[in-house]
Protein backbone atom coordinates (compact mmCIF):
# COMPACT_ATOMS: atom_id res chain seq x y z
CA UNK A 1 0.00 0.00 0.00
CA UNK A 2 1.34 3.68 -1.05
CA UNK A 3 2.31 5.88 2.25
CA UNK A 4 0.87 8.82 0.15
CA UNK A 5 -2.39 9.62 2.31
CA UNK A 6 -3.49 10.59 5.50
CA UNK A 7 -2.71 8.18 9.02
CA UNK A 8 -4.87 8.74 12.05
CA UNK A 9 -3.15 9.13 14.97
CA UNK A 10 -4.16 9.18 18.72
CA UNK A 11 -2.24 11.55 20.27
CA UNK A 12 -0.74 11.13 23.38
CA UNK A 13 -0.89 13.97 26.45
CA UNK A 14 2.41 16.29 26.71
CA UNK A 15 3.43 15.15 23.50
CA UNK A 16 3.53 18.08 20.99
CA UNK A 17 2.04 17.91 17.99
CA UNK A 18 5.86 18.39 16.06
CA UNK A 19 6.78 15.09 18.37
CA UNK A 20 4.49 13.06 16.74
CA UNK A 21 5.34 14.11 12.98
CA UNK A 22 9.04 13.44 13.95
CA UNK A 23 7.85 10.13 15.35
CA UNK A 24 5.80 8.48 12.27
CA UNK A 25 8.77 10.43 9.95
CA UNK A 26 10.88 8.07 11.55
CA UNK A 27 8.56 4.77 11.66
CA UNK A 28 7.77 5.42 7.78
CA UNK A 29 11.11 6.55 6.64
CA UNK A 30 9.57 9.64 5.07
CA UNK A 31 10.95 13.26 4.95
CA UNK A 32 7.25 14.51 3.99
CA UNK A 33 5.11 14.63 6.73
CA UNK A 34 2.91 17.00 8.10
CA UNK A 35 -0.42 17.31 10.22
CA UNK A 36 -3.74 18.78 9.71
CA UNK A 37 -3.97 21.26 12.89
CA UNK A 38 -2.10 21.50 16.01
CA UNK A 39 -2.92 19.97 19.39
CA UNK A 40 -1.49 21.76 22.37
CA UNK A 41 0.68 18.89 24.85
CA UNK A 42 -2.15 18.83 27.49
CA UNK A 43 -4.48 18.18 24.72
CA UNK A 44 -5.25 14.44 23.34
CA UNK A 45 -6.99 12.93 20.50
CA UNK A 46 -7.25 12.99 16.79
CA UNK A 47 -4.19 14.08 15.04
CA UNK A 48 -4.55 13.69 10.97
CA UNK A 49 -1.31 13.19 9.67
CA UNK A 50 -0.63 13.38 5.23
CA UNK A 51 1.52 11.39 4.56
CA UNK A 52 3.99 11.87 0.96
CA UNK A 53 1.99 13.73 -1.52
CA UNK A 54 -1.08 13.86 0.61
CA UNK A 55 1.21 16.39 2.73
CA UNK A 56 -0.38 18.64 0.15
CA UNK A 57 -3.99 18.58 0.92
CA UNK A 58 -3.71 18.79 4.47
CA UNK A 59 -5.06 22.17 4.28
CA UNK A 60 -8.61 21.12 3.30
CA UNK A 61 -8.76 18.40 5.96
CA UNK A 62 -7.94 21.21 8.58
CA UNK A 63 -10.39 23.14 7.21
CA UNK A 64 -13.33 20.70 7.95
CA UNK A 65 -15.08 21.23 11.48
CA UNK A 66 -13.79 19.56 14.17
CA UNK A 67 -14.95 18.39 17.59
CA UNK A 68 -13.77 18.41 20.76
CA UNK A 69 -14.83 17.09 24.66
CA UNK A 70 -12.98 19.49 27.11
CA UNK A 71 -13.14 19.73 31.17
CA UNK A 72 -12.55 23.16 32.77
CA UNK A 73 -12.58 24.52 36.15
CA UNK A 74 -14.32 27.63 36.92
CA UNK A 75 -13.16 30.09 38.76
CA UNK A 76 -9.01 29.50 38.46
CA UNK A 77 -7.28 31.15 36.02
CA UNK A 78 -4.13 30.70 34.87
CA UNK A 79 -1.65 31.93 31.98
CA UNK A 80 -1.89 29.65 29.44
CA UNK A 81 -5.66 29.26 29.96
CA UNK A 82 -5.07 25.47 30.65
CA UNK A 83 -3.66 23.41 33.05
CA UNK A 84 -0.14 23.93 31.74
CA UNK A 85 -0.11 27.38 32.82
CA UNK A 86 0.76 29.19 35.90
CA UNK A 87 -2.37 30.07 38.43
CA UNK A 88 -2.99 33.90 38.09
CA UNK A 89 -6.01 34.40 40.08
CA UNK A 90 -8.79 32.66 42.07
CA UNK A 91 -12.62 33.59 42.17
CA UNK A 92 -15.34 31.40 44.22
CA UNK A 93 -18.04 31.02 41.76
CA UNK A 94 -21.53 29.55 42.81
CA UNK A 95 -23.01 28.87 39.80
CA UNK A 96 -25.77 25.82 38.79
CA UNK A 97 -25.64 23.55 35.71
CA UNK A 98 -28.44 25.46 34.23
CA UNK A 99 -26.74 28.64 35.05
CA UNK A 100 -23.80 27.45 32.51
CA UNK A 101 -26.56 25.80 29.86
CA UNK A 102 -28.41 28.95 29.97
CA UNK A 103 -24.69 31.17 28.84
CA UNK A 104 -23.70 28.65 26.43
CA UNK A 105 -26.63 30.05 24.09
CA UNK A 106 -24.18 33.22 23.69
CA UNK A 107 -21.35 31.55 22.28
CA UNK A 108 -23.55 29.78 19.70
CA UNK A 109 -23.09 30.59 15.90
CA UNK A 110 -20.34 33.36 14.94
CA UNK A 111 -17.89 34.64 17.62
CA UNK A 112 -15.18 36.77 17.71
CA UNK A 113 -11.77 35.25 19.85
CA UNK A 114 -8.65 36.90 20.99
CA UNK A 115 -5.35 34.30 20.83
CA UNK A 116 -4.16 33.88 23.96
CA UNK A 117 -0.45 35.23 24.82
CA UNK A 118 0.74 31.56 24.50
CA UNK A 119 -0.44 30.44 20.98
CA UNK A 120 1.46 29.97 17.68
CA UNK A 121 -0.30 33.14 15.83
CA UNK A 122 2.08 35.44 14.46
CA UNK A 123 2.29 39.19 15.48
CA UNK A 124 4.64 41.62 14.18
CA UNK A 125 6.39 38.46 12.30
CA UNK A 126 6.49 36.93 15.90
CA UNK A 127 4.94 33.96 17.75
CA UNK A 128 2.45 35.23 20.84
CA UNK A 129 4.47 32.12 22.38
CA UNK A 130 7.72 33.65 21.60
CA UNK A 131 6.64 36.66 22.99
CA UNK A 132 5.60 35.07 26.14
CA UNK A 133 8.25 33.04 26.91
CA UNK A 134 9.63 36.79 27.44
CA UNK A 135 7.40 37.64 29.97
CA UNK A 136 5.97 39.93 27.11
CA UNK A 137 2.56 40.83 25.87
CA UNK A 138 0.92 42.53 23.11
CA UNK A 139 -2.38 43.92 21.58
CA UNK A 140 -3.49 40.94 19.94
CA UNK A 141 -6.58 40.79 16.82
CA UNK A 142 -9.83 39.38 17.53
CA UNK A 143 -10.52 36.99 14.79
CA UNK A 144 -13.99 35.25 13.62
CA UNK A 145 -14.88 31.73 14.35
CA UNK A 146 -17.92 29.61 14.58
CA UNK A 147 -19.26 27.39 17.04
CA UNK A 148 -21.46 25.16 15.20
CA UNK A 149 -22.65 22.79 18.14
CA UNK A 150 -21.89 23.74 22.01
CA UNK A 151 -23.46 21.34 25.11
CA UNK A 152 -22.79 21.08 28.63
CA UNK A 153 -22.69 17.35 29.52
CA UNK A 154 -20.98 17.25 32.61
CA UNK A 155 -21.06 19.06 35.59
CA UNK A 156 -19.76 19.22 39.35
CA UNK A 157 -20.36 21.73 41.28
CA UNK A 158 -18.47 23.84 44.23
CA UNK A 159 -16.00 26.43 45.04
CA UNK A 160 -14.44 26.23 41.68
CA UNK A 161 -16.99 24.19 39.57
CA UNK A 162 -15.56 21.66 37.16
CA UNK A 163 -17.77 21.68 33.42
CA UNK A 164 -17.64 19.17 30.95
CA UNK A 165 -18.20 20.74 27.33
CA UNK A 166 -19.05 19.40 23.77
CA UNK A 167 -18.00 21.75 20.85
CA UNK A 168 -18.09 21.22 17.10
CA UNK A 169 -16.56 24.39 15.83
CA UNK A 170 -14.73 25.95 12.60
CA UNK A 171 -11.16 25.62 12.29
CA UNK A 172 -8.62 28.16 14.45
CA UNK A 173 -11.37 27.89 17.43
CA UNK A 174 -9.35 28.00 20.55
CA UNK A 175 -11.26 26.08 23.48
CA UNK A 176 -9.22 27.00 26.11
CA UNK A 177 -10.06 30.78 25.01
CA UNK A 178 -13.82 29.57 25.16
CA UNK A 179 -13.72 28.04 28.04
CA UNK A 180 -12.22 31.43 29.63
CA UNK A 181 -15.12 33.43 27.73
CA UNK A 182 -17.61 31.37 28.89
CA UNK A 183 -16.36 31.26 32.77
CA UNK A 184 -16.06 35.16 32.53
CA UNK A 185 -19.67 35.47 31.46
CA UNK A 186 -20.96 34.07 34.76
CA UNK A 187 -18.55 35.87 36.84
CA UNK A 188 -15.27 34.50 37.21
CA UNK A 189 -11.72 33.22 35.01
CA UNK A 190 -11.99 29.23 33.66
CA UNK A 191 -8.88 27.10 32.10
CA UNK A 192 -8.95 23.97 31.26
CA UNK A 193 -8.02 20.93 32.74
CA UNK A 194 -8.64 18.61 29.90
CA UNK A 195 -9.22 18.24 26.36
CA UNK A 196 -9.74 16.14 23.90
CA UNK A 197 -9.96 16.28 19.87
CA UNK A 198 -12.66 13.42 18.90
CA UNK A 199 -13.60 14.19 15.05
CA UNK A 200 -12.11 16.60 12.29
CA UNK A 201 -14.94 16.36 9.51
CA UNK A 202 -15.91 12.81 9.17
CA UNK A 203 -12.40 11.48 10.63
CA UNK A 204 -13.38 10.04 14.07
CA UNK A 205 -10.31 9.26 16.71
CA UNK A 206 -11.93 5.87 17.27
CA UNK A 207 -10.21 4.86 13.90
CA UNK A 208 -6.84 6.31 15.29
CA UNK A 209 -3.91 4.68 15.94
CA UNK A 210 -1.43 4.94 19.27
CA UNK A 211 1.90 6.17 18.89
CA UNK A 212 2.65 2.48 20.91
CA UNK A 213 0.84 0.39 18.68
CA UNK A 214 2.97 1.46 15.57
CA UNK A 215 5.98 1.57 17.71
CA UNK A 216 5.38 -2.12 18.50
CA UNK A 217 4.57 -2.88 15.06
CA UNK A 218 6.19 -0.24 12.62
CA UNK A 219 5.18 -2.84 9.58
CA UNK A 220 1.64 -2.03 10.40
CA UNK A 221 1.59 1.87 9.51
CA UNK A 222 1.04 1.10 5.32
CA UNK A 223 -2.05 -1.01 6.20
CA UNK A 224 -2.92 1.87 8.28
CA UNK A 225 -3.27 4.80 5.99
CA UNK A 226 -5.75 6.30 4.18
CA UNK A 227 -5.93 7.14 0.84
CA UNK A 228 -6.03 10.67 -0.72
CA UNK A 229 -9.48 10.02 -1.43
CA UNK A 230 -10.67 8.67 1.81
CA UNK A 231 -9.53 11.26 3.79
CA UNK A 232 -11.06 13.89 1.56
CA UNK A 233 -14.27 12.38 1.98
CA UNK A 234 -15.87 15.49 3.43
CA UNK A 235 -14.70 17.37 0.27
CA UNK A 236 -17.02 16.11 -2.07
CA UNK A 237 -15.97 14.17 -5.02
CA UNK A 238 -16.93 14.15 -8.69
CA UNK A 239 -15.56 11.35 -10.83
CA UNK A 240 -14.30 11.81 -14.39
CA UNK A 241 -13.50 9.70 -17.38
CA UNK A 242 -10.42 9.48 -18.67
CA UNK A 243 -9.82 11.67 -21.24
CA UNK A 244 -10.87 14.56 -18.47
CA UNK A 245 -8.21 12.58 -16.22
CA UNK A 246 -5.62 12.79 -18.98
CA UNK A 247 -6.53 16.82 -19.17
CA UNK A 248 -6.91 17.07 -15.03
CA UNK A 249 -3.62 15.45 -14.33
CA UNK A 250 -1.81 18.23 -16.26
CA UNK A 251 -3.54 21.23 -14.58
CA UNK A 252 -5.96 22.23 -16.89
CA UNK A 253 -8.25 24.91 -16.64
CA UNK A 254 -11.59 23.51 -17.27
CA UNK A 255 -14.98 24.49 -18.18
CA UNK A 256 -17.82 24.52 -15.83
CA UNK A 257 -19.76 22.37 -18.69
CA UNK A 258 -17.41 19.61 -18.76
CA UNK A 259 -17.44 18.55 -15.17
CA UNK A 260 -20.01 19.77 -12.72
CA UNK A 261 -18.29 20.95 -8.77
CA UNK A 262 -19.81 23.15 -6.38
CA UNK A 263 -17.26 25.64 -4.65
CA UNK A 264 -14.05 23.03 -4.43
CA UNK A 265 -14.29 19.22 -4.98
CA UNK A 266 -12.11 16.13 -5.23
CA UNK A 267 -12.14 14.80 -8.94
CA UNK A 268 -11.27 11.17 -8.76
CA UNK A 269 -10.86 8.57 -11.63
CA UNK A 270 -13.39 5.76 -12.44
CA UNK A 271 -11.13 3.47 -9.36
CA UNK A 272 -11.70 6.09 -6.93
CA UNK A 273 -8.08 7.45 -6.92
CA UNK A 274 -7.68 11.26 -5.98
CA UNK A 275 -6.33 13.07 -9.61
CA UNK A 276 -7.30 16.56 -8.25
CA UNK A 277 -8.79 19.19 -6.26
CA UNK A 278 -10.25 21.99 -7.93
CA UNK A 279 -12.19 25.10 -6.99
CA UNK A 280 -14.58 27.15 -8.83
CA UNK A 281 -13.33 30.64 -10.11
CA UNK A 282 -15.72 32.40 -12.10
CA UNK A 283 -17.10 30.92 -15.13
CA UNK A 284 -13.55 28.02 -14.66
CA UNK A 285 -12.58 25.43 -13.39
CA UNK A 286 -8.98 25.48 -11.91
CA UNK A 287 -6.62 23.32 -10.20
CA UNK A 288 -5.83 24.23 -6.63
CA UNK A 289 -3.74 20.59 -6.13
CA UNK A 290 -2.67 17.94 -8.68
CA UNK A 291 -1.88 14.76 -7.38
CA UNK A 292 0.68 13.53 -10.47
Amino acid sequence: MSTDGFLLIDKPGQWTSHDVVAKIRNLARLKKVGHAGTLDPMATGLLVLGLGKATRLLRFVQSFPKEYVATARFGVGTDSLDADGEVTERISMSVTADDVAASLTKFRGPIRQTPPMKSAVRVGGRRLYEIAREGGEVERPSREVEIYELELIDFVPGEFPEVGLRVVCSSGTYIRTLADDIARTLGGPGHLTALRRTRNGSLDVADATSIDQLAEDPDSLCQRVLTPAAGLADLGAVMIDDALAERVAHGAVLDPTEVAIADTMALVDGAGRLLAVYRQDGDRLKPEVVLS
